[in-house]
């Protein structure tokens, strides 16, 4: 039942990003089209052959690949937002490190019931995680399991309930990854497409049209300056989301561990 919900939930998730990313690319394209390519953006209002007279219109002259980059820098800055939220939830309702001082305090003086406590206060997918190791210990230890299989329990508990808590914090990042490469090779495509047009105006019969040249040139800039913008957002948000997610997973670890040496000396005053 677990493994249908939580294919169920990846299913849901994945058509719900699949529409962000179209949502992007078209909110791209009517950007493109009706903002920056306005009348009033151009000498003569004519969008085609009227020369930009301020940034917007110099965008919009970067060609058919403008609206995808466009879009693709929706979709980082969308997807990091999601990413962030979904983050801070999973980290809890207080402060990360301030609740990990608190609840391992409370393992090593032994005080499982007060960690117990301060997890369900806390809430939040490293909180639970913990909560559930602590829910073992109490177990293991009405048991009276030697300290290698009490290790070994709560462990594989805290393994389980990684793997149920933590999933969701892996969702969307390979879209972000996969931006940071989309950025740069949509950015070169504007590039070579701008240069085709600029030396398909220095290539013409007679005197090269100047305005042609220009276009070909700006169009290739604007589409290289954007598509690594594009690269650099991307590249940001992700080293930023994997570290973040690396300290949750490293709390529920380092918690794991204190749990386990206190049941160990548990264990060994009980044979003294």
């Amino acid at each position: 039942m677990a493994n249908v919900k939580k294919e169920s939930s990846s299913n849901g998730g994945g058509m719900i990003s699949t529409i962000i990313i179209v949502a992007c690319v078209v909110v791209g394209f009517f950007v493109w089209k009706f903002l920056m390519g306005a009348a009033s953006n151009f000498e003569g209002g004519d969008p085609e052959k009227g020369h930009p007279i301020n940034t917007l219109g110099m965008v919009y002259k970067g060609g058919f690949i403008v609206p995808v980059l466009l879009g693709m820098l929706l979709m980082v800055v969308v997807f990091s937002i999601e990413r962030f939220l979904v983050i801070a939830k999973a980290a809890g309702k207080g402060n990360l490190d301030a609740f990990m001082k608190k609840v391992q305090g409370d393992i090593k003086e032994g005080k499982i019931d007060e960690a117990i406590g301060v997890c369900d206060k806390q809430q939040g997918s490293v909180a639970n995680a913990i909560r559930s190791a602590l829910v073992k210990y109490q177990d293991v230890k009405k048991e009276g399991f030697n300290s290698e299989e009490a290790a070994e329990t709560i462990h594989k508990e805290i393994e389980e309930a990684t793997s149920l808590e933590m999933p969701m914090l892996e969702k969307n990042m390979t879209i972000i990854s996969t931006l940071v490469s989309l950025g740069t090779l949509g950015g070169l495509l504007g590039t070579v497409s701008g240069m085709i047009k600029a030396f398909g105006a220095l290539a013409s019969a007679g005197t090269p049209d100047q305005a042609a040249l220009a276009t070909g040139i700006s169009e290739a800039l604007i589409n290289t300056a954007t598509g690594i913008s594009t690269s650099v957002l991307a590249i940001i948000a992700y080293n930023l989301f994997t570290s973040k997610i690396d300290d949750l997973t490293y709390s529920i670890d380092e918690a794991g561990t204190t749990i386990v040496n206190t049941y160990r000396r548990f264990r060994g005053s009980l044979k003294q």
